[in-house]
């Protein structure tokens, strides 16, 4: 038994699609962040999307290689490798700065790093949204 997709939905439209949600997931777990003053909220849903967020940066590595994207889809992917790397060198920076802790309980994300991540997942957002209208501008398709 085969599955047929819509014309539509090709790996593309897909990709495009969950990096928003990951964008959005990532702007939620800066606000539960914020609410419990940095400190790593006892959540299922935060794991969840914690850990959904970092393996779309690998997801986002293969997209590159894997699926056909057009020339302004590709930065999808490549901004948000930038994002990561750059996440990780300034988290360390931050963190080294106030001292790493003994423990995971004890860790307390940096406000710097939230609103890091709570921008990028801003600016991330609209280029999906630039990215899945693009077809419908004129000014991209001349």
């Amino acid at each position: 038994m085969q599955i047929s997709f819509p014309d539509w939905l090709t790996p593309q439209l897909a990709y495009i699609f969950f990096s928003a949600v990951v964008a959005v997931l990532i702007w939620v777990e800066g606000e539960m962040l914020k609410r419990t003053n940095g400190k790593l909220p006892k959540s299922l849903f935060f794991q969840f999307s914690s850990l959904l967020d970092t393996s779309w940066f690998f997801v986002s590595v293969v997209m590159m290689y894997v699926i056909d994207l057009t020339p302004l889809a590709t930065t999808l992917p490549a901004a948000y490798g930038l994002y990561t790397i750059f996440g990780w060198i300034y988290g360390t920076r931050l963190l080294k700065l106030r001292g790493i802790p003994d423990s995971p309980e004890d860790l307390v994300i940096p406000s710097k790093y939230i609103a890091y991540s709570q921008s990028f997942s801003l600016i991330f957002f609209g280029l999906c949204l630039l990215v899945l209208v693009s077809p419908w501008l004129p000014v991209l398709n001349q």
